[in-house]
């Protein structure tokens, strides 16, 4: 096993869960605080207009990425499979097949993000004085899409083998490289939204290169070796089978988010940046979520893999645990917080804040749903289900949604009552993914365990 790797399949539970998860938390933390100064470079350098431009694409970008996103969930799963259960070859072939589509991947989403935008953003009402901008920066931001891919299905993979300080370094250099470029290009260039997207993608192509030199220096199956890299049909049907679903699940939440904020668009200005910020502060409490939802899959993955279905119901009780505490912990801080944390993104309009303030009043309070949520179908996809999550995923949530938005929305039309649709779907969902989980662990336990060769 190397040196970084943590055990998955024996040992504590709750202290390896917690020791994998951390690195995960500050990864995504680190990632969100990156993102973060550029909104606050921009607030503080260029108003609340670059603030607004940049929070409006939000929802276009997850509902483009989200899709291709869906294939690395599909190769750590397939990993954490192959690891738990001995199967270095198939781990190899999985390894050398997902760097090659994440290279493709990224390409196909350069030429549709960089050709739909301003059609896209357009059917996203997207505000008249922010389309120019943010037209710019979703073109600019896109043209980083392959280094972005090969990063992401690169630490899935590490992840997946148990190493999950090694993301955490590498975004860290990635991250101040990117801070740095941000303050050169909008304060000395004065090149305002473009610096901001163009240090991004300078900032993901140094991280994709520290990945895949990592996972080059590995001694076990997901060592990456040039000469090698190929797409192997087995793998990569595996891959697809597991990482479709979960990619077309990602982008119809993200569809039925872009309508929500289409719908927040309609509001104005003021609105749409307080909404932004409040977004973007939103998303520290989810990395906190996801964290655990990745724990929990690769958890559940690698003990399926050794037939050790009695510990993947040890791993739900315990991820679950964990998230409740710290979403309910998490959420509550920020709502707290709201307004100054709020101002360090806004510094020209007192309105657009005091609309921040309402969005995490209406999410951060009931986010340990979220995180409910977020581990429930972390386990399920590391037991290898994913068309069945997806397809109640698409009931409980997108569809719940744009039913809120046409009939629920229209009895009381204010952005408040629009967000309320957040904690009401995230509940909904968690019902129905422990109900799959139930049905799943219910057959795997009825199995003999794999017999060792």
């Amino acid at each position: 096993m190397q040196k970084k790797s943590i055990d998955m399949t024996s040992g504590p539970l709750f202290s390896n869960i917690i020791r994998f998860t951390i690195p995960i938390i500050l990864t995504g933390l680190l990632q969100l605080l990156f993102n973060a100064a550029d909104l606050v470079v921009l607030g503080q350098f260029c108003g609340s207009d670059s603030v607004g431009a940049v929070g409006s694409t939000g929802s276009l970008i997850n509902l483009l990425v989200n899709l291709f996103m869906g294939l690395s969930v599909g190769a750590g799963v397939t990993v954490a499979q192959g690891l738990g259960s001995g199967r270095e070859e198939e781990v190899s072939r999985t390894v050398h097949t997902a760097l090659p589509v994440a290279a493709i991947s990224g390409a196909m989403l350069t030429v549709l993000g960089f050709f739909l935008a301003p059609a896209l953003l357009g059917w996203m009402s997207v505000p008249t004085e922010y389309m120019a901008l943010s037209t710019l920066y979703v073109q600019i931001y896109f043209l980083g899409m392959v280094p972005q891919m090969v990063y992401n299905f690169g630490a899935a993979i590490l992840r997946a083998a148990g190493d999950t300080k090694s993301p955490l370094l590498f975004l860290l250099f990635a991250g101040v490289l990117n801070v740095g470029l941000n303050v050169l290009f909008v304060t000395a260039f004065r090149m305002d939204v473009a610096g901001v997207a163009l240090a991004t993608s300078l900032s993901q192509t140094l991280s994709a290169v520290l990945v895949v030199w990592a996972l080059a220096r590995r001694t076990d199956g997901c060592r990456f070796m040039w000469r090698r890299m190929c797409i192997c049909r087995v793998p990569l049907l595996r891959m697809v089978r597991i990482g479709v679903p979960a990619g077309i699940q990602g982008s119809l939440f993200s569809i039925s988010n872009v309508l929500i904020q289409s719908t927040i668009n309609g509001f104005g200005p003021a609105v749409v940046s307080g909404f932004a910020a409040g977004g973007n502060i939103e998303g520290f409490a989810y990395v906190m979520m996801n964290s655990f939802h990745q724990s929990a899959m690769n958890f559940a993955g690698q003990n399926v893999g050794a037939g050790r279905y009695d510990r993947v119901r040890k791993v739900i009780r315990t991820s679950l645990l964990c998230v409740a505490v710290a979403g309910v912990l998490f959420g509550t801080l920020i709502w707290a917080l709201a307004e100054p944390l709020l101002g360090l993104y806004i510094t020209d309009s007192t309105k657009a804040i005091e609309y921040g303030v309402i969005r995490l009043t209406v999410t951060c309070l009931p986010y340990f749903l979220c995180g409910l949520m977020e581990v429930s179908s972390g386990v399920v996809r590391g037991m290898g289900a994913s068309l069945l999550p997806m397809l109640l995923t698409v009931l409980t949530v997108c569809v719940f949604r744009v039913a809120w938005v046409w009939w629920v929305f229209p009895l009381s039309p204010t952005p408040a009552f629009l967000f309320v649709s957040y904690p009401v779907t995230w509940g909904l969902n968690f019902l129905a993914q422990t109900g799959i989980y139930a049905v799943l662990i219910r057959r795997r336990l009825r199995r003999p365990k794999p017999t060792e060769t």
